[in-house]
């Protein structure tokens, strides 16, 4: 039995967490992958806008330069998340490997806990850090938009990142295995395994 093309990519986005998280989790999913696709494509259609616009009318587009910092600053912070729930952080894991599976396992639930409190913190203080820039009143002087605007979607990357680091702790106190995210398995092969 063949599986259509919607059957396989709506298999990529299901978690294998329980009930309710595992709910959150295909969301959270989901989310990230239409906003970092959308946002690089985006990012593609303004550049290359603004280079036809230069080239061939002799007129640059005025706001192409903001929209492109926006634009970054949204596909890099939900792109840690994405990175979170892929296992693509750098690691140090010399101790790690040198550990049984059930150290490394406890190793794992300690680091993403602790991985999880960090972008927790630093989602509050960039929530301040927003704060600031709002109560100064500055706009974008091309586009006219607030400036706090371009920093609404840090503190909700370090968020889902937080929220993804806790569900790999979760993940790897339901599972006998060592999961260094919710979907892939460490492993002793030159790549890990994606579930």
């Amino acid at each position: 039995m063949d599986m259509s093309e919607d059957d396989i990519a709506e298999k990529q986005y299901r978690s294998m967490l329980p009930g309710l998280l595992g709910t959150v989790d295909t969301w959270i999913s989901k989310a990230e992958a239409f906003i970092l696709a959308s946002g690089v494509i985006l990012m593609a259609i303004n550049t290359v806008a603004n280079v036809i616009g230069r080239f061939v009318f002799g007129e640059s587009l005025h706001f192409s330069e903001e929209v492109n910092r926006m634009l970054i600053v949204l596909v890099t912070f939900a792109g840690i998340g994405y990175a979170a729930r892929h296992g693509r952080h750098i690691r140090m894991s010399a101790i790690y490997d040198a550990l049984p599976t059930g150290g490394r396992r406890a190793l794992m639930v300690f680091i993403s806990l602790f991985t999880a409190l960090v972008m927790f913190v630093l989602c509050y203080f960039s929530i301040g850090y927003i704060d600031t820039i709002m109560s100064r009143g500055r706009s974008l002087p091309s586009t006219g938009i607030p400036a706090w605007w371009m920093y609404v979607w840090v503190p909700v990357g370090f968020a889902v990142t937080g929220i993804q680091y806790v569900m790999t702790a979760i993940t790897n106190l339901l599972s006998k295995d060592v999961y260094l995210s919710t979907h892939v398995v460490d492993g002793y092969k030159d790549t890990e395994t994606e579930v």
